[in-house]
C-alpha cells in the first residue's frame, strides 16, 4: 500500500494524550478526514498512478485533509485540542525514528550473488526471510532478499508463484512475532505492550508461515517439473548454476543491534524506572544509529542496493496526516465500544483483517484495539493504555491476539494491503516478471490465503 511500508510499510502509532484532550462527544464528521486519507492512500495508487508516484502530491492530500482537522482541534477546542495534537506529533516522531533507522540500517546489508533456483532453496529463502522479518521488519528483509530470490531463479520460465509467495510470507505474515517486524505491532508497544508479549504469538506465527512455505514448496515442484518437461535443456543443471553468496555491510548487523537494545531499554525504563524515558532519548538514539550506519557504509553498497530515500519520504508525510486525523476515530471507536457489546476473538480477527487487506493495517490496528479497550472499560487517554487493557484478564489478551494476527496477516490479501507488497511488485516487474493485476493478485489470495485464515480461526480463535 504505502510505499515503503511496511513496512510498511508498511504504519501509525495511536494517539496517547489525544484522547484525554477530546471533547466528551465527538461530532461524526470529525473521522471523515481520516477516511478520506485512508480512501485516497487505497484508491489513487489504482486510479491515478503516475500523478500519485510524486511523493509531493501525496503531501498535497496529507496536508489538505489533516491541516483543517488540526486548526479545528487547536482553534475548536482550545489548550485540550493542543494538547491532543502535541500528543499525536510525539507518537509520529517515535514513529518515524524507528521506521527510518530501520529502513536506513537495512538498506546497507545487501546480499551478492545468487543461490540455485530448486524448489527446496527457494523455500529456505522464504524461511530466512520469516525469521528476518522480525528483526529488520517486513519491508527490510523484503528488500533484503526478494532480488537474490529473482536472480536465483532468472533462468526459470514461471516465476509468479515465487513472487507471490514472497509477498504473502516475507513481506506480511512472517513479522508477526516483534514489534519490530510490522508497524502495527510497533505501536501497540508504544501503547504499552511489553516487548516480549508477541512472542507469545509463535504458534500463529508457526502454523501460518509453516503451512505457506510447505505449499509454496508443493507448488513450486510442480512448476518446476512443468519447466523441465518443456525445456529443451536439463533445468536442473541450469538452475544449479549459481554464484557464491556473500553479505556486503555487515557492520549494519550491529546497529540493527543497537535498535533492538534501545527499545528494549526503552520498553524496561532503564536507568529511569518507575518513570518512562522522557521523550527524544529513544528516538535520538535510533537516529544517531541510523547516521553512523549510513555513515559507515560504502556507497557501491547502497547503489546495489538501489536505496533511496523516496519511500521513506511517503511514508513520513502520508503518516504525518494519518497521526492526526485519527485522534476522532479512535476516541469515537473507544467510546463505542462498551456500547456495540462484546465481541468474539473470531470477530476482532475477521474485522481487524478485512479492513487490513484494503487499508493501512497500523491504523486498523489501533482502531480496534481502542474498539477492544473501550468493551474493557478502558479509556485510551493514558499513553499506555493497552498495558492497562491486557491487565483485564486473559479475555482482554485474546481480543489483542486476535486483532494482531488479523492486521498482521491479512495485509497479505491485497496489493494495498501492506507496503511491501506493492514495492515487491515493482521490483519483481522491473526483472521481466509479468506480475499479476489487482483482481488477478487477489485470485491467488483468496485461494491460498483465505481456507489458511479460516483455519486460524478454528484452531485458535472460535
Amino acid at each position: 500500500m504505502i510505499g515503503m511500508h511496511g513496512w510498511l510499510a508498511s504504519s501509525v502509532v495511536a494517539l496517547p494524550g489525544a484522547a484525554a484532550a477530546a471533547p466528551s462527544v465527538w461530532p461524526w464528521w470529525s473521522a471523515l478526514p481520516f477516511a478520506a486519507l485512508l480512501g485516497a492512500i487505497a484508491i489513487l495508487p489504482l486510479t491515478r498512478p503516475h500523478w500519485w508516484e510524486a511523493n509531493g502530491n501525496k503531501a498535497i492530500v496529507s496536508a489538505a485533509l489533516s491541516l483543517p482537522f488540526a486548526a479545528w482541534l487547536v482553534l475548536g477546542q482550545g489548550l485540550a485540542g493542543a494538547q491532543a495534537l502535541s500528543h499525536a506529533v510525539i507518537d509520529y516522531l517515535a514513529f518515524i525514528a524507528l521506521l527510518g533507522s530501520l529502513f536506513v540500517i537495512s538498506g546497507g546489508i545487501y546480499v551478492r550473488g545468487s543461490l540455485a533456483g530448486t524448489p527446496l532453496s527457494n523455500s529456505a529463502i522464504l524461511a530466512i526471510g520469516a525469521v528476518l522479518a522480525n528483526l529488520i521488519g517486513t519491508t527490510g528483509a523484503s528488500m533484503v532478499l526478494i532480488r537474490p530470490l529473482l536472480r536465483a531463479n532468472e533462468k526459470r520460465r514461471d516465476k509468479v508463484h515465487l513472487v507471490i509467495f514472497f509477498i504473502f510470507v516475507v513481506s506480511n505474515c512472517a513479522g508477526l512475532l516483534t514489534p519490530l517486524g510490522d508497524p502495527p505491532l510497533f505501536l501497540g508497544f508504544l501503547k504499552g505492550v511489553p516487548f516480549e508479549w508477541t512472542l507469545r504469538l509463535w504458534r500463529e506465527w508457526l502454523l501460518v508461515n509453516g503451512l505457506l512455505i510447505v505449499l509454496f514448496n508443493l507448488v513450486d515442484q510442480y512448476v518446476f517439473h512443468r519447466e523441465e518437461m518443456q525445456h529443451a535443456e536439463p533445468l536442473l543443471e541450469e538452475v544449479l548454476e549459481h554464484q557464491p553468496i556473500r553479505l556486503e555491510g555487515l557492520s549494519n548487523a550491529l546497529f540493527l543491534g543497537g535498535v533492538i537494545a534501545v527499545i528494549v531499554a526503552k520498553g524496561r525504563n532503564l536507568g529511569t524506572a518507575p518513570e518512562p524515558w522522557p521523550f527524544g532519548i529513544q528516538e535520538g538514539a535510533m537516529v544517531a544509529l541510523a547516521w553512523a550506519a549510513y555513515a559507515t557504509t560504502r556507497p557501491a553498497t547502497r547503489a546495489a542496493n538501489r536505496f533511496s530515500f523516496g519511500p521513506m519520504i511517503e511514508v513520513a508525510v502520508l503518516f504525518a496526516g494519518i497521526f492526526v486525523t485519527m485522534i476522532a476515530p479512535l476516541q469515537v471507536l473507544n467510546s463505542s465500544g462498551a456500547a456495540l457489546g462484546p465481541m468474539a476473538d473470531w470477530q476482532y480477527f475477521w474485522a481487524t483483517g478485512v479492513l487490513s487487506s484494503f487499508l493501512d493495517n497500523a491504523p486498523t490496528y489501533l482502531a480496534f484495539a481502542a474498539a477492544a479497550a473501550g468493551q474493557y472499560g478502558v479509556s485510551i487517554e493514558g499513553p499506555v493504555y493497552l498495558a492497562e487493557l491486557l491487565a483485564r484478564g486473559p479475555g482482554a489478551a485474546e481480543l489483542l491476539v486476535a486483532i494482531s494476527c488479523g492486521a498482521v496477516f491479512m495485509g497479505a490479501n491485497t496489493y494495498i494491503g501492506n507496503g511491501p507488497n506493492f514495492m515487491v511488485k515493482a521490483i519483481a516487474e522491473e526483472n521481466g516478471v509479468r506480475m499479476p493485476s489487482f483482481l488477478g493478485y487477489v485470485r491467488w489470495s483468496a485461494t491460498v490465503l483465505l481456507p489458511l485464515f479460516l483455519l486460524v480461526t478454528l484452531v485458535f480463535f472460535y
